[in-house]
């Protein structure tokens, strides 16, 4: 299989690949065209039907597979396809595995990992929080286990939120003994819940797009309402504590303008979002390594907008 990370300008190639999404456009001259978006495990490609209406192009729609026969060009520096002939493939003749991005990391095995951290929490409140989510919620768990991070920018993939999770809580348990101010209780607690909405903010697989509920109030305030919501069922919860946890979790994108409902008031909170923010960025920087591999140390790699720089690989 030619994956999509591999193709290069000039390429004639044919090829199956997922379509994540297709939408019909107007050129400036009135010509009907239509923008293709493929997908496979190692990212996605934008392509072009110049000319919908021609023999070879057979009727599809996203989420289909669809054997391309095309021409690989770059536009503004990104690595374009433009479609000659399209075909629907049946779901049975494909292996998912080839198009759905997935953590090259054992999920079981950072679950593991995830549930010690649970098991560290001395608070009982915070620990019942935690269970409640992660042990007795199997439903919960698994979906968490195996969801998506994003729709895009980083930890788009098949258990990217289990693995960015897992990242941001071992940095705070770091904090922790960096800087003893910090309750880790609690710093903890809200590392591991700070993104528990995302399993209903973003779709499954292939899809893996904003849900309704996503769009319209976002991961922050639908992991406070979850917190708030298993709250009330444990029998006098401290009310100081209870605030102090989704304050956290509102908080952990730090300003207003990334999305925050508010800025970090308590250190934990603080020290979560800069966890959160250091992960997020690094991964960035590493999927975006991964997806110019072919480029050399001294090359520039073009703007990203949650970096907001133009970025390029240390020299060896």
């Amino acid at each position: 299989m030619k994956y999509i990370e591999t193709l290069r300008e000039g390429e004639r190639i044919q090829e199956i690949y997922l379509c994540k999404q297709k939408t019909s456009a107007m050129t400036k001259t009135g010509k009907e065209y239509e923008n293709v978006i493929l997908q496979d495990k190692t990212g996605q490609l934008d392509a072009k039907i110049w000319d919908p209406g021609s023999m070879g192009i057979e009727d599809f729609e996203a989420l289909d597979y669809v054997e391309v026969h095309g021409d690989v060009t770059v536009f503004n520096g990104q690595t374009q396809l433009s479609i000659k002939r399209a075909r629907k493939i049946s779901e049975d003749s494909v292996d998912p595995s080839n198009y759905l991005p997935c953590t090259d990391k054992n999920m079981d095995e950072m679950m593991t990992e995830l549930l010690k951290f649970i098991a560290s929490v001395n608070n009982p409140y915070y620990k019942q929080i935690l269970g409640s989510l992660f042990i007795d919620d199997t439903k919960f768990s698994e979906a968490f286990k195996k969801h998506s991070a994003a729709k895009s920018v980083h930890h788009g993939f098949i258990g990217g939120l289990l693995e960015h999770t897992l990242a941001v809580t071992k940095l705070c348990d770091f904090y922790t003994t960096q800087y003893p101010i910090l309750n880790r209780d609690l710093l903890i607690t809200s590392a591991i819940c700070h993104d528990i909405g995302k399993v209903y903010e973003l779709s499954d697989f292939p899809s893996n797009d904003y849900t309704d509920a996503g769009q319209l109030l976002g991961h922050i305030v639908m992991g406070s309402e979850m917190v708030s919501k298993i709250i009330a069922t444990i029998p006098d919860f401290p009310v100081k504590q209870a605030n102090e946890l989704k304050h956290c979790i509102l908080a952990h994108h730090g300003e207003l303008e990334y999305g925050s409902p508010k800025k970090p008031a308590l250190i934990e909170a603080l020290a979560l979002n800069f966890a959160d923010n250091t992960d997020a960025k690094m991964e960035t920087m590493k999927e975006i390594f991964e997806s110019n591999s072919m480029a050399g140390a001294d090359q520039w790699l073009g703007y990203n907008r949650l970096l907001e720089s133009n970025v390029r690989r240390t020299t060896e």
